[in-house]
């Protein structure tokens, strides 16, 4: 029945010649007969090759209910196979992973019929076939003349036009095949059946035409039929296989098959539990560092002071490279000078300061510069004494300098804005001994993690100490100190010069404010940065007291007229003037600020808050602030990512060797689906359904696999994060984000996708005839 384009060379009845198909019965191979089955005068017309073959003619005009098939294209062949012609094949051609009422509803599927009514229509033809106590059974559960009925009925199922029957009894026995006949004979009272037989005495006895065929030659006509003219009344629904339909074939086909298809799942799942292990290794270490510098550094200071580093102003063409020698040498500004920017304090930027919201920054301190004018009683002996661990009793070192500009090591504690809040000392410090700090005289002595403090600050405070000492904190809480102000402190000579005083009892009796050591703290953990110099630290309304009380004295009324220190007689310039005045108390605005954010994410918020001041001011009106936590931050960050996308690289080459492995197995499916390819076109797929059908298998595996690498890269984390624990002491470490897991089932998806997809093209451009035949 499907040889006719081979049969076609001699066969001479011409090829435009139309045939009556109601009453016809004809041979496609030497000693076969078709016999045709049918109410007389039926007038359904078509060319006995488009019966045979349906898309396989070489030139000639064929007619289908007046329609001439010359323009024919492949999709309209196959949907005229869907709508018009059902199959009923000697070896059944059922799909043996399908139950015979999904084998039955398979050319529905294609009719787009909906699915109730498709369900519907699959029952009643099985019930006439006389199946319906055999619905949900396979293929493999049934007989021989079952099957065959399940044939009868999915050819009947979508209500063709004409029914082709090849041999339909040969595969039977004798007593079978008169039940299959007989349906047959039944089924042809509403539709034209023609079927192919080797028996004459089957034909003669059923068919109510005989034609013989031989050689491709007709030998003889039973009841020849002369064909008229007839107008177009031809109509064509296309088919389409739905992608939910593929899937749910393609569903049903892997599950047959559930080991092989578990261990290619995992196989190809090697990459994707590759990649996902990477991942959580680095989000765990990512997370587990910003755990770290949250803990260390969320509390670092935003630090401003009068002089910032403007990293914008780094040259793009500095580069170590040696230049060509053109015999000059060329002068260029220093780029620590032309980096340098004066931020401009102002009342009014300190006021905005202020005015940050609590919750993004509870904490500020202020870097006033001030001298406190500091003297201390031993017994009956007064002396100069001053809150410095420098070595000397005089200035400050240079590094002591650098480390209160950038914000390390300071000695005013941050003043709380809203009240309510825990203060910073109580959130980052532990108290040792004595009482939180609660008057502006109030002092603290900090101390670090070893509860050890440099020599230098307890000789600067007046105790005679050497190194190894031991202080109890009875010795140290309670301890007193005098602040005198300037006029009491400074004398002024005939010269207009002023010099300190030398300290004495009455100075010491005199001053009306005195500090008292309330309590010794220390930071909570070790991984706390030293915010705080260890020696006294105090508050910031300690320094606006002394600067109220001085700016009016007369050291620094001499100050403001001079241009000359008044303490040394050297020249000055306005710098160095400023600084001064800040020094003795003659300004009230600070040498810096620093904000102490309340976590991580409110230290954007901050930053933000800062740069808006910026918006749309000069460049030398701008205020640049120092955000050192964030340059630690991206660093460690950024080497973190690289070593990430170093590993995923390498990981990502087994995702290769997984498209290449899904390709072989969609192959391998398409070999042994073969007969299922067949039987699909037979039912009007079009090739856009088959590599429908077999993407949806390389879709499903992808996403098992996918699913299956996330499942098993999730369960290794436990053995992953007992081990790290017992080598590093650093729990939860490896940590599968969710996100990860889902790209990575998409990724994995969109693999197999790729890799599935040639050989599922390779399985639509199949011969269905070809395809039917093999085994």
């Amino acid at each position: 029945m499907l040889q006719l384009k081979n049969l076609r060379k001699s066969y001479h009845v011409g090829d435009t010649i139309t045939h009556a198909l109601n009453d016809v019965s004809i041979s496609f191979r030497d000693q076969e007969f078709v016999a045709i089955l049918g109410p007389s005068g039926s007038g359904k017309t078509t060319m006995l090759n488009v019966i045979g073959g349906l898309d396989r003619y070489d030139s000639g005009d064929l007619i289908i209910n007046g329609k001439s098939t010359k323009n024919f294209k492949e999709t309209d062949w196959d949907a005229y196979r869907n709508n018009s012609v059902g199959f009923v094949f000697q070896n059944y051609n059922l799909i043996s992973h399908l139950s015979i009422i999904a084998n039955v509803e398979l050319g529905m599927n294609l009719s787009g019929v909906a699915a109730a009514e498709r369900h519907k229509r699959a029952i009643d033809a099985l019930t006439e076939v006389g199946l319906k106590e055999h619905l949900n059974k396979r293929p493999n559960q049934l007989s021989g003349g079952q099957m065959q009925r399940v044939a009868i009925a999915r050819a009947l199922a979508n209500n063709p036009d004409i029914l082709l029957c090849d041999e339909p009894t040969g595969a039977l026995d004798t007593e079978t095949s008169e039940q299959i006949m007989q349906l047959i004979k039944r089924v042809s009272k509403d539709r034209l059946v023609i079927m192919v037989t080797h028996n004459p005495e089957l034909a003669k006895e059923y068919a109510s035409r005989i034609v013989n065929f031989q050689d491709g030659k007709i030998l003889n006509d039973s009841a020849p039929y002369n064909p008229k003219d007839k107008q177009d009344a031809f109509k064509l629904k296309r088919t389409k296989m739905s992608y939910w339909n593929a899937i749910k074939l393609s569903f049903t086909n892997i599950m047959t098959k559930k080991g092989r298809t578990t261990l290619t799942a995992f196989a190809s799942s090697i990459g994707i539990i590759s990649i996902a292990v990477v991942l959580s290794l680095s989000n765990g270490f990512q997370k587990q560092i910003d755990s770290t510098m949250s803990k260390a550094l969320a509390k670092y200071p935003v630090s401003i002071s009068q002089t910032a580093t403007n990293e914008t102003s780094t040259k793009d063409d500095d580069s170590d490279k040696n230049v060509k020698n053109r015999g000059y040498i060329t002068a260029k500004e220093s780029e620590l000078q032309s980096s340098t920017h004066q931020n401009k304090i102002t009342p009014k930027y300190i006021d905005y300061i202020k005015r940050i919201n609590p919750d993004y920054a509870n904490n500020i301190s202020y870097q006033r510069g001030v001298n406190l004018n500091l003297l201390a009683k031993d017994g009956n002996k007064v002396k100069q004494v001053k809150f410095s661990a420098s070595a000397t009793s005089g200035q400050e070192t240079a590094l002591e300098k650098a480390q209160q500009s950038s914000g390390f090591g300071s000695a005013v504690f941050p003043t709380t804005l809203k009240s309510g809040k825990t203060s910073f000392l109580k959130d980052n410090y532990q108290l040792l001994n004595g009482t939180w700090p609660k008057k502006a005289t109030d002092l603290i002595l900090v101390t670090n993690n070893r509860n050890t403090i440099n020599i230098n600050v307890f000789k600067n405070l007046g105790y005679k100490i050497k190194t190894g000492d031991k202080l109890s904190f009875k010795q140290l809480i309670g301890k007193k100190y005098k602040v005198i102000n300037n006029d009491d402190y400074y004398q002024e000579l005939p010269t207009g010069m002023f010099v300190p005083q030398k300290a004495d009892t009455a100075m010491y009796n005199n001053s009306k404010t005195t500090l008292l050591i309330v309590g010794i703290i220390r930071p909570k953990n070790k991984n706390s940065l030293s915010l705080l110099s260890p020696g006294i630290t105090y508050s910031d309304q300690l320094t606006q007291n002394i600067i109220k009380a001085n700016q009016n004295s007369a050291i620094v009324k001499a100050q403001k007229k001079s241009s000359q220190n008044v303490m040394t007689g050297q020249n000055m310039n306005s710098t160095e003037k400023k600084q001064l005045m800040q020094t003795i108390g003659g300004s009230t605005l600070p040498m810096g600020i620093m904000i102490y954010p309340n976590n991580f994410d409110s230290k954007d918020k901050v930053l933000d808050y800062l740069d808006k001041w910026n918006k749309g001011k000069n460049k030398k009106d701008k205020i640049i602030y120092t955000d050192m936590s964030s340059a630690v931050t991206s660093m460690t960050g950024g080497l973190l990512n690289g070593i990430t996308t170093v590993l995923v690289a390498f990981a990502a080459i087994s995702l290769v060797t997984s498209m290449i492995m899904i390709g072989i197995l969609t192959y391998t499916s398409v070999l042994e689906r073969t007969k299922e390819i067949g039987v699909l076109k037979a039912l009007g797929a079009r090739k856009k359904d088959i590599t429908r059908v077999f993407d949806a298998e390389t879709f499903i595996l992808g996403i098992f696999s996918g699913v299956l690498g996330v499942v098993i890269a999730y369960l290794l984390t436990f053995p992953i994060n007992s081990i790290l624990y017992n080598l590093t002491d650093l729990s939860n470490i490896a940590q599968l984000d969710p996100i990860h897991a889902l790209i990575l089932i998409v990724i994995s998806t969109i693999l197999t996708l790729l890799g599935g997809h040639l050989p599922a093209r390779m399985a639509a451009k199949k011969d269905a005839a070809i395809a039917l035949r093999s085994e």
